[in-house]
C-alpha cells in the first residue's frame, strides 16, 4: 500500500518524504503545549498553587478550557473556508503556532494568587493551539492516498507522544532538580512553561519550512465566505448537509472525544487530588502513559489500513472502558498504573483513528473546510467533557472518583454512535459516486 498521494496533475508538486516528515514533526512540536500545560504540570500548579486548591478550582480550570474551545468551534468554518479558498493554510498555522508558544511562555509570570492572569493566558494559547491542530490535519488528504491515511496519522500521533515524553522527562528533571540548585518547585514548575514555550516554536520551523499548499488559490469575497461558513455551522448541526456519513461521524466524535478530553484535561489533578502523587509521581506517570499512547497511534496507525477506522475505532473506545473500570474500582498503585498505560495506547489509537478516518471521509480540494468541521465537534466535545467533570466532582465536594466514573458514558455513547456510520458509503459520498 502506497504510503505518499500521487497526483495525475504534473503542476502539482510530488509528495516527497521529507514533507511527510516534517507534517509529522508539527505532532512532535506541538504535543508538549497538551502535555506539559494542559495535563500534566500547569493544571495541577493552578488548582493547588494559583487557586491555592480552593473546591472550584477544578472548575474554573475546565471553564477556561472551554471557553478556548468554543472560540475555536466559532472560528473553525470561517477560518477552514478562507484557508481552502486562498490557499493560507501554511500561513495561519505559522500565526497560531506562534501565539501559543509566545503565550505558553509567558505563562512564566504566573504566581500563587494569579488566578485571571492564568485562565487569560490558557484562552489564548489553547485557542491557538486548537485553530493550529485544526490547520495542519488539513494537509493531510493532501500528503497521504486513501490506503495510507492510517499509516501517516498514526505516525503523526506517535511522533508527537515522543516528542511529549522528550519535554515532559525534560521537565521532570528540572523540577526534581530544584532543591539541589538552591530553588523550588513553585519556581521550577514556572520554569518549565518557558521551555515548553521554546520547544513549540522552534520544533515546528520544519513544518514550516517544508510543507507545501496544493490547493489552487481561488480569492472569495468575504460576505461570500461569513455566508458559506453559517451554512456549514448548519449543516453540522443537521447532518454535515451533503455528507451525511461524515455527520453521523461528527456526532460520534463529540461523544468519544468528550471522555478522551476530559482524561487529558484533569489527568495531573485527578493523579494528585483522588490519588494523593505529588508533583513529580504525577509528572512520571503521565511520561510513561505518552510512551504507550506513542506505541496505541503508531500500531493503530497500521491495524486501521488493515482492518478498517471504524473496527480499530471500536477496540480503542472498548479498552477506554475497562481502563476506566480499573481506575475507579481501586487506588492500588499498580492498579493504577494498569489502568494508565491502556488509557494511554487507547488515547493514540482512538485520536489517531478519529483523524485518518474523516481524512477518508473528506471529499477532495474541501481539506481545510471539512478538518475545520472535525476541529469543531473535537472542541465541541472538549468544552462538553471537561465541564461536565469539572462540574460533577464540585457538586461531589471534590469527589473525583464519581466523576471519571460519569465520565464513561462518553465513551459508551461514541459506541453506539460510531455503528451508525456506513463507512464505504461516506467514502462514495466524499467522492461523488452513486450511494
Amino acid at each position: 500500500m502506497a504510503l505518499r498521494r500521487v497526483y495525475a496533475d504534473p503542476a502539482v508538486p510530488r509528495v516527497c518524504r521529507r514533507e511527510l516528515w516534517a507534517w509529522c514533526g508539527f505532532d512532535f512540536a506541538n504535543s508538549g503545549y497538551t502535555t506539559v500545560v494542559i495535563t500534566a504540570i500547569f493544571s495541577a500548579y493552578f488548582v493547588a498553587t494559583v487557586a491555592d486548591g480552593a473546591e472550584w478550582a477544578t472548575f474554573a480550570w475546565t471553564a477556561a478550557l472551554s471557553v478556548s474551545y468554543l472560540l475555536v468551534m466559532a472560528m473553525a468554518p470561517l477560518l477552514g473556508l478562507y484557508a481552502d479558498a486562498h490557499a493560507r493554510k501554511k500561513a495561519l498555522l505559522v500565526l497560531t503556532t506562534s501565539v501559543c508558544g509566545l503565550g505558553t511562555a509567558a505563562l512564566w509570570t504566573v504566581g500563587p494568587g494569579d488566578i485571571a492572569l492564568a485562565l487569560v493566558l490558557i484562552i489564548i494559547t489553547n485557542t491557538a493551539f486548537g485553530t493550529g491542530e485544526n490547520l495542519i490535519a488539513a494537509f493531510l488528504p493532501e500528503l497521504a492516498g486513501e490506503d495510507g491515511m492510517g499509516r501517516l496519522s498514526g505516525y503523526g500521533w506517535s511522533l508527537g507522544y515522543f516528542g511529549a515524553v522528550l519535554l515532559l522527562a525534560a521537565c521532570l528533571w528540572w523540577v526534581q532538580g530544584a532543591e539541589a540548585r538552591g530553588s523550588d518547585t513553585i519556581t521550577a514548575v514556572r520554569d518549565t512553561m518557558l521551555l515548553t514555550g521554546a520547544t513549540i516554536i522552534l520544533a515546528a520551523l520544519p513544518t514550516f519550512l517544508l510543507l507545501r499548499e496544493r490547493i489552487v488559490a481561488a480569492p472569495r469575497a468575504f460576505a461570500v465566505l461569513w455566508a458559506d461558513s453559517l451554512r456549514r455551522w448548519r449543516g453540522v448541526l443537521g447532518g454535515a448537509s451533503d455528507l451525511p456519513q461524515l455527520g453521523r461521524f461528527l456526532a460520534c466524535i463529540v461523544a468519544f472525544q468528550a471522555g478522551v478530553g476530559t482524561v487529558i484535561a484533569v489527568a495531573a489533578i485527578y493523579a494528585q487530588q483522588a490519588l494523593g502523587f505529588t508533583t513529580a509521581e504525577s509528572i512520571t506517570l503521565i511520561l510513561v502513559v505518552n510512551i504507550t499512547a506513542a506505541v496505541g497511534a503508531m500500531a493503530f496507525g497500521h491495524l486501521q489500513d488493515r482492518i478498517g477506522h471504524r473496527n480499530a475505532l471500536a477496540i480503542a473506545l472498548v479498552g477506554w472502558l475497562i481502563a476506566i473500570g480499573l481506575l475507579a474500582s481501586s487506588e492500588a498503585r499498580p492498579v493504577v498504573w494498569i489502568a494508565a498505560n491502556i488509557a494511554g495506547v487507547c488515547m493514540g489509537a482512538s485520536q489517531s483513528a478519529g483523524r485518518a478516518m474523516v481524512g477518508y471521509l473528506c471529499p477532495p480540494s474541501r481539506e481545510a473546510e471539512v478538518f475545520g468541521l472535525w476541529g469543531l465537534a473535537v472542541k465541541a466535545s472538549m468544552v462538553l467533557g471537561p465541564l461536565a467533570y469539572g462540574a460533577i466532582s464540585w457538586l461531589a465536594d471534590g469527589n473525583h472518583t464519581v466523576a471519571m466514573l460519569a465520565t464513561a458514558g462518553f465513551f459508551i455513547t461514541g459506541l453506539v454512535l460510531l455503528f451508525r456510520v456506513d463507512v464505504g458509503r461516506g467514502r462514495r459520498e466524499a467522492l461523488g459516486l452513486p450511494v
